[in-house]
């Protein structure tokens, strides 16, 4: 059995044990996630969307393969074992090609799903909810499910190729905004019904059978939904359990079915464990991660401004600053108001589109500097108690090194500490 199901198995049978996805293809981010789940002695999974990775290279310029070989390097480097990592496609189906008829995004739908099984990825969320050029807007639910029955025969096929048939896990369904949060301000949530979720439910169960698929319907481990939870550029939507009560029943009908709830960034710690006790137990989170990976290097160039001369510093803010504004095309269409919001907008916005740009050759190399000039300093006290108090604590308790990298990669680990005691540690 696999990771993946046997943990399904164990919430199925009463556990409040459930498991968080790491939604990031950023070096440090993975590299924390991983000590962080080699500490907890935990299994780790780690997506890709169908944006960052795909058979043309998606906004990574990495393929699925290219992705698979680049977290075991990470996964390599910090000693996580191989047979606790596992991996996952996110949002798979025509999403990238919605401006194209939907014959001709299909068949590159079929092949993204074909590139990410050959490569090993056994979690796959077929998502096919996106109206292509033609298309009714919105898709009836017989259209999404018979489109991912279409890319599940795919997977199927592809899988026993290459050796590892009845291993593919699913998710189907779709409840979620613009992948990364709300591009407009948000006030309220409707929680999924109950009806819509078994409406989804039934509908691919029916596709899945009229495609000779029945079989492995016991393989689709998650719905998503929309549970009530979302954040926008400045606020966060708590999650209410009260109000999804009658929908966290609804997979109590269902032998191997769990709900996956994406946007659960910026959640707190109680909201995590009533989400995963709810059966919300496939928890995703990025933009948090990203978030506080951009506090930890804000956090290092505030100091670097005090510790360094002039010509010795990154001026990491101003490179960044210069190259979104050059590259406008990641942030523009999200951000609105006058010069001075849209400038607090691209540093500080939940939504953190300055996600997009930290593979940008300046960034990286001013990142780099920045790094290299903490990673023989040992940062006085008094700055990391000003800058980086939960860091500082931890360095007076003799847990974590005072220098740069070290710092940083534990700002983004504290993050996904909370979603780690929610899933493994309640």
């Amino acid at each position: 059995m696999s990771v993946l199901l046997d943990l399904i198995k164990k919430h199925k049978n009463g556990e409040a044990v459930g498991i968080y996805s790491v939604c990031s293809a950023h070096p440090l981010v993975l590299e924390a996630s991983l000590e962080q789940a080699k500490q907890d002695n935990s299994p780790l999974l780690i997506e890709a969307t169908s944006n960052q990775v795909d058979q043309f290279g998606g906004y990574t310029g990495m393929t699925p393969a290219d992705f698979r070989r680049f977290v075991e390097k990470l996964a390599e480097q910090v000693d996580f074992p191989q047979d606790q990592l596992i991996l996952g496609g996110d949002h798979l189906g025509p999403n990238r090609w919605q401006g194209l008829p939907v014959d001709e995004a299909m068949a590159n739908a079929e092949k993204l799903i074909e590139a990410y099984v050959a490569a090993g990825f056994e979690k796959i969320h077929l998502d096919c909810s996106m109206s292509c050029k033609g298309d009714p807007i919105p898709l009836s639910d017989e259209i999404v499910a018979e489109r991912a029955a279409r890319l599940a025969v795919i997977a199927e096929q592809t899988a026993a190729k290459h050796g590892f048939a009845n291993r593919i896990v699913y998710i189907v369904g779709t409840e979620v905004p613009v992948p990364g949060g709300e591009a407009e301000e948000i006030a309220e949530l409707e929680v999924t019904s109950p009806s819509a979720a078994k409406a989804t439910i039934n509908a691919h169960k029916q596709a899945f059978s009229h495609v000779g698929l029945s079989n492995i319907w016991e393989r689709v481990i998650g719905l998503v939904v929309q549970p009530g939870v979302e954040f926008d550029h400045t606020k966060v939507i708590n999650f209410i359990p009260e109000k999804a009560k009658a929908l966290s029943q609804v997979v109590n009908d269902y032998e191997n079915l769990v709900f996956e709830a994406h946007s659960t960034d910026y959640q707190t710690e109680e909201a995590y464990q009533a989400l995963v006790k709810n059966h919300f137990a496939i928890l995703k989170v990025g933009p948090a991660l990203t978030f506080a990976l951009r506090e930890g290097l804000y956090a290092l160039c505030e100091m670097e401004n005090l510790l360094f001369p002039a010509a010795q510093r990154s001026n990491l803010r101003d490179v960044l600053e210069v190259q979104m504004l050059a590259h406008p095309e990641n942030w523009q269409k999200y951000y609105h108001g006058d010069e001075l919001e849209q400038r607090f907008a691209r540093s500080f916005s939940f939504s953190d589109r300055i996600r997009y740009y930290w593979t940008n050759e300046d960034i990286s190399a001013a990142v780099d500097k920045l790094l290299a000039n903490f990673e023989n300093l040992d940062i006085p006290l008094p700055l990391l108690s000003q800058y980086l108090p939960e860091q500082y604590a931890a360095v007076r308790a003799g847990t974590l090194a005072p220098r740069g990298k070290d710092l940083v990669l534990d700002k983004v680990r504290a993050v996904v500490r909370q979603y780690a005691l929610a899933c493994f540690f309640q």
